[in-house]
């Protein structure tokens, strides 16, 4: 039994989420007029109402009483302290101080990494000002139209999410393009209706040794080279993000257009820092710095709000209630803004690569559930495609909401009928609709009692469906930066609740490690036969259909 199980605040959970588990929701809001002012927290820039979930004031005291046992404040303090609470990599977790706007001087290792950052923010203004001023030439002289960043996983995701999210405050000034996939397609796609001159590529990897990033980055290389006929343009169209500099520079990269990458910030939680270079070249360094704003303001107020009334706590425990204590295995971000159709691909990285591990800080294996599977898509989408699995299935799937008040791009009368969806849908989810009033809608409807009596089962909707809902002012970069935090906190509270360690990625290694070794084979002649049969099987079909095409 892992330790977490043996707190009373837990155990008191377990029995407490079996007495739950035998109300409704029509319930509870019936019996408190102000459940919903008790159970919303009012943010910056959006409102978060929480009150659609299988609880009580009961259950958020218990939650919170669980946190406390945790010592969620304890390690929340550790982590802006820069602490070394990534305990497999022994390093700090500081992705918060990237967004430092109060500029409170944070030492580590004795080093004022405040100025660092500053150093580097400074670096990215002047870099980015330049290329979309028109005043940063290729290698034939010409300014540059056209910037590719070149990266994956976290140094593609994050930038990519903000720059789809924020187009409309693009100037187009400059074309960004992302670039991810080791899939030749994606990049011979990119670059067809480019031209050498005028192209820029970012190259984000903080080793400099990802082997998805560096095939694409080699490959932009020889097609910038064959078109320039010499090696020197290297240094007029790439730069790199990266904490590997000699290696960034055997590349090519002239050493001052080396954007520093420190051990200390996570790829999933690096957008704030150079790794958002191209946010800064699309919209222009001020966005960037008002999305460094937003972020920081719910950091305030998740080192400031009382446990109860904290919104990336009470998210964090939600997960924990849902999925540890009630069984309810995934979730589902659901956003009703066409500039967020990148939010669920980026928040599966953040929570599923944080926190879906088996084993506790201290390596010992965990007998309960940890996190959900995290999927979703646009809010209208899904409800012509996957809705019916979430109103009327035998699993039930947590869902977040998210929708703004004021649309980005308004067209006269869209949005009205976009967010009458948004607020229906986590109405029905929560209601539902019960077998009597099926029938009686269905009677009044003219409908005869044959078809009342075939049809009624398949019309009902047992409800009691929990739901959050996210409901901000307008899509804004303050706003955007502030909704990314509030997850990011979300996630490592989540990870202390559960005693995970959230900042490391082992489970991501294996495979890289096993497609280094396979890739050898597969341009080889000989075959290893040290796979299991299948693999060895796959691969020795794969290479003989090879040889025939």
């Amino acid at each position: 039994m892992t330790a977490r199980t043996q707190l009373a605040s837990w155990q008191a959970l377990t029995l407490h989420a079996q007495s739950m588990k035998q109300q409704h929701m029509n319930d509870l809001f019936a019996a408190d007029a102000q459940r919903f002012d008790k159970f919303t927290v009012q943010l910056p820039e959006f409102l978060l109402d929480y009150s659609k979930n299988l609880l009580t004031d009961e259950t958020l005291d218990r939650l919170i009483a669980l946190a406390k046992d945790c010592d969620v404040t304890g390690w929340r303090e550790k982590m802006f302290n820069g602490e070394r609470i990534n305990k497999t990599e022994d390093r700090a977790v500081l992705h918060t101080a990237l967004r430092n706007r109060a500029q409170t001087p944070l030492f580590l290792d004795g080093e004022n990494i405040t100025e660092a950052v500053q150093n580097t923010l400074d670096k990215i203004q002047h870099f980015s000002d330049k290329i979309r001023q028109g005043l940063w030439k290729g290698y034939s002289g010409k300014r540059i139209t056209d910037v590719v960043n070149i990266g994956v996983g976290g140094s593609n995701l994050g930038p990519q999410m903000v720059t789809e999210a924020l187009k409309a405050y693009s100037d187009d000034s400059v074309n960004v393009h992302y670039v991810s996939n080791v899939d030749g397609m994606q990049i011979a796609s990119v670059l067809r209706p480019l031209s050498p001159e005028n192209t820029l590529f970012i190259v984000s990897s903080k080793t400099f040794t990802t082997t998805e990033t560096m095939t694409n980055a080699r490959t932009a290389m020889n097609w910038l080279t064959s078109a320039s006929f010499s090696d020197s343009a290297i240094e007029q169209h790439f730069v790199a993000v990266s904490s590997n500099k000699i290696n960034a520079a055997a590349f090519g990269i002239k050493e001052e257009n080396i954007f520093d990458m420190w051990d200390w910030v996570g790829g999933r939680f690096s957008l704030w820092s150079a790794i958002g270079l191209p946010i800064a070249i699309d919209l222009g360094f001020d966005n960037f710095l008002d999305l460094l704003k937003g972020a920081h303001e719910i950091d305030q107020h998740f080192c400031q709000a009382p446990l109860a009334e904290n919104a990336p706590v009470i998210m964090a425990l939600l997960s924990v209630w849902n999925c540890t204590f009630l069984g309810f295995r995934s979730q589902a971000i659901l956003p009703y803004d066409q500039t967020l159709h990148m939010l669920a691909a980026y928040m599966q990285q953040a929570e599923m690569e944080s926190n879906g591990k088996s084993v506790t800080m201290a390596g010992e294996e965990i007998i309960y559930p940890t996190v959900p599977s995290i999927w979703g898509e646009l809010g209208i989408n899904g409800q012509h495609a996957f809705y019916q699995y979430l109103h009327q299935s035998n699993n039930i799937v947590p869902a977040d909401f998210i929708g703004s008040i004021e649309s980005i791009t308004p067209v006269k009368g869209h949005h009205e009928t976009l967010m009458a969806n948004f607020f229906a849908q986590t109405k029905a989810l929560m209601q539902g609709v019960n077998e009597e009033q099926v029938k009686a809608d269905l009677h009044a409807k003219g409908r005869s009692d044959d078809y009342i009596k075939k049809v009624a089962p398949h019309k009902v909707h047992k409800g009691n469906r929990p739901s959050n809902t996210l409901l901000m002012d307008t899509i804004s970069p303050k706003s955007l930066g502030g909704l990314i935090a509030l997850y990011e906190h979300k996630i490592f509270v989540q990870g202390i609740i559960l005693d995970i360690c959230s900042f490391d990625q082992w489970g991501v290694e294996l495979g890289k490690g096993l497609a280094n070794e396979i890739q050898q084979e597969l341009e080889s002649a000989t075959t290893f036969n040290v796979h299991d049969n299948s693999t060895s099987g796959l691969i020795t079909h794969y290479k003989k259909s090879k040889q025939l095409a």
